[in-house]
């Protein structure tokens, strides 16, 4: 096993990135796109020199910051999975479906399946093919017109209930094809540019959830899926090539977990009466701006 002499991660960076790891994680904005994307405008080779490489430590890193964004959303939905959880064992011994919170759990469980299979069998991969900076500058303006596609869908959905045409839908009333819809529609995130809980919530708004419903979603459906890919790959940040950024790893990932705390309160907020535009306006311009500098 050969090593690269690579000048590491400093602290600084650590914190910078997990910080962005954090915010870009749960805002629907890809977090992928901006860790492809930041650190080549910060000019800060010795991470993007190192993004694509399938044996470094930045993989071993991004696991950190992956398991404390996950964490994060595990402190803070707490009260939600330990009801999820105890409902779901009560539907397998009772062999139905009968509460809310149990048809919330097998609806997270089938949403989960393809994105998760699939992130596990193709994440790296995809990884070293679309880490080139135009690709996910590209990829984000894509983000910021399916954002605009899902805020366009609601306004028609929100005429329609406005004038009972169309009862407001709870977030249980999703049935299982759609969950597996959403989950498929998650396959698309592990392409830099495009965003996981921005895919999420258009696909709830589409179904006809509200935006706070919808984000409450995305947030729980990232949970396992974040949580599971850093846990998978907790070997290499152990193993040899974590070493030399253990320490970074750890303190990033204690900033993307105090992000990731604060990026969901605020979020779900903000989300019981705001859109999605800005968001989409943001990564236009910002996919756009970038373009121009990468092309």
């Amino acid at each position: 096993m050969h090593h690269h002499v690579h000048p590491g991660i400093s602290y600084l960076q650590a914190i910078i990135l997990g910080l962005i790891q954090g915010v870009s994680e749960l805002f629907p904005i890809s977090s992928l796109g901006h860790t492809v994307i930041l650190p080549r405008l910060f000019g800060w080779q010795n991470v993007w020199a190192v993004e694509s490489d399938p044996e470094s430590y930045w993989l071993a890193f991004v696991v950190g910051l992956h398991v404390g964004t996950a964490l994060a959303l595990v402190f803070n939905f707490r009260k939600d999975w330990a009801r999820i959880i105890k409902a779901m064992f009560t539907s397998v011994r009772t062999r139905t479906v009968d509460s809310p919170d149990s048809r919330l759990g097998w609806l997270l469980v089938v949403a989960t399946i393809p994105a998760g299979i699939t992130g596990l069998l193709l994440e790296h991969p995809l990884r070293v093919l679309f880490t080139h900076p135009l690709a996910a500058s590209i990829f984000l303006i894509a983000n910021g017109l399916i954002l605009l596609f899902g805020e366009g869908v609601r306004r028609g959905v929100e005429n329609k209930e406005r004038h009972g045409i169309k009862p407001k839908r709870e977030l249980d009333t999703l049935d299982y094809k759609e969950a597996g819809v959403i989950g498929v529609a998650q396959i698309s995130a592990l392409i830099a540019g495009i965003s996981r809980s921005g895919i999420t919530m258009v696909a709830g708004l589409v179904r006809g959830l509200n935006h706070e419903d919808s984000a409450r979603f995305a947030f729980l459906l990232a949970t396992p899926i974040i949580l599971g890919a850093g846990v998978v790959k907790l070997p290499d940040l152990m193993g040899s090539l974590g070493s030399g950024v253990r320490g970074q790893t750890l303190v990033g990932a204690l900033f993307a977990a105090g992000a990731a705390l604060v990026s969901v309160k605020f979020l779900l907020r903000y989300f019981e009466t705001k859109r999605l535009w800005p968001f989409a306006i943001y990564c236009i311009v910002f996919g756009a701006v970038c373009t121009v500098i990468f092309a």
